[in-house]
C-alpha cells in the first residue's frame, strides 16, 4: 500500500496573517475595562506627579537652563507607564486562553509559536500606542510645549520600545504562570520595574547599591531613550543595548513557555 504523507506544508510567514492580528486587536478594544484603565490611569498619573506645586506649575519649571519644561520629562514617563501596563495585560489574556485550552489548539495548527508571539506582541503594541496618545493629548492641553520633533520621537521611542519589550513581558508571564496569577504578577513587576528603573524619580536619588540594579532594568534602558531628547543627553547606545537585550530575553522566554505548555502529550 502507498504511504499517506501526513506532513502539511509549512504556511508562509510561519501563520502569520493580518486577519489574526485584527482578530486579537478587536478583543482587546472590546474591553472597556481595559481601554478605561489604559486611558484613565496614565492621565491621572500625568496630572498627579506633573502638577505637585501649585504656585508654580511644572509646565513653567524648566528641566534643565534653556531646556523644556518638567512636565515634559514627566509627561514622557507617564505614557510610558501607560504603554508597559496596557502591554503587559496582554499576559492576563493569554493566561486565560490557556486556562480554556486555546493556546493547545493553536498548537495543532501550523502557527508557528514565533508568529504566535509576534502577533500578539504587535496587538499589544498597537493597544499601547492608545495609552501614548490619550497622554500627550492632556499634556498638550494642559501647557506642555515641545518642538514637532520632540513630540514625535518621544511618543515613538515610548510606544514601540515600551510596547514591544513589556508585551513580550506579559506574553512570557502569561504562558508561565496560571491564569489567576498572571494579571497580579506583570502588574507588579511593571510597578517595581518603574520604581528601581527611574520612572518617577531620578535615579540619582536612590542609595547606590540602587542605582546599579536599577541600571540594569528594561525601564531604565527605554526611558533613557525616550527622555533623550527632551534631556539634551544624545544618543546612549548602552541604553538601546539594554532594551534590545531585555526584548530578546522576554522573546526566547515566551516561545520556550509556549512550546512547554502546549507540547502534545
Amino acid at each position: 500500500m502507498t504511504a499517506i504523507a501526513l506532513d502539511r506544508p509549512l504556511p508562509a510567514m510561519g501563520g502569520f496573517t493580518l486577519t489574526y492580528l485584527r482578530i486579537e486587536l478587536v478583543r482587546k478594544l472590546r474591553n472597556p475595562r481595559s481601554i478605561l484603565f489604559t486611558v484613565a490611569f496614565p492621565v491621572l498619573m500625568f496630572f498627579i506627579v506633573g502638577f505637585q506645586t501649585l504656585d508654580v506649575p511644572l509646565t513653567d519649571t524648566p528641566l534643565a537652563a534653556g531646556g523644556v519644561s518638567v512636565a515634559a520629562y514627566i509627561m514622557v514617563s507617564m505614557a510610558m507607564y501607560g504603554t508597559m501596563m496596557s502591554a503587559t495585560q496582554t499576559g492576563a489574556s493569554v493566561a486565560v486562553e490557556r486556562a480554556q485550552g486555546w493556546s493547545r489548539q493553536l498548537r495543532l495548527t501550523p502557527l508557528n509559536p514565533v508568529s504566535n508571539v509576534v502577533v500578539k506582541m504587535l496587538a499589544g503594541m498597537m493597544f499601547g500606542l492608545i495609552a501614548v496618545i490619550a497622554t500627550y493629548a492632556v499634556a498638550a492641553g494642559a501647557g506642555v510645549q515641545l518642538a514637532p520633533v520632540q513630540w514625535i520621537v518621544t511618543g515613538l521611542a515610548a510606544w514601540v520600545l515600551a510596547g514591544a519589550v513589556f508585551t513580550t513581558l506579559g506574553l512570557m508571564v502569561g504562558y508561565m504562570v496560571p491564569g489567576e496569577n498572571a494579571a497580579q504578577i506583570t502588574s507588579l513587576a511593571v510597578v517595581l520595574l518603574s520604581f528601581l528603573g527611574g520612572l518617577f524619580f531620578p535615579l540619582s536619588s536612590m542609595p547606590d547599591f540602587l542605582q546599579a540594579i536599577g541600571k540594569l532594568t528594561p525601564v531604565y534602558g527605554i526611558g533613557e531613550l525616550a527622555r533623550s531628547p527632551l534631556t539634551g543627553d544624545g544618543f546612549d547606545l548602552g541604553a538601546l543595548i539594554n532594551a534590545v537585550v531585555w526584548l530578546a530575553v522576554f522573546v526566547a522566554g515566551t516561545v520556550y513557555f509556549f512550546r512547554r505548555d502546549t507540547r502534545r502529550g
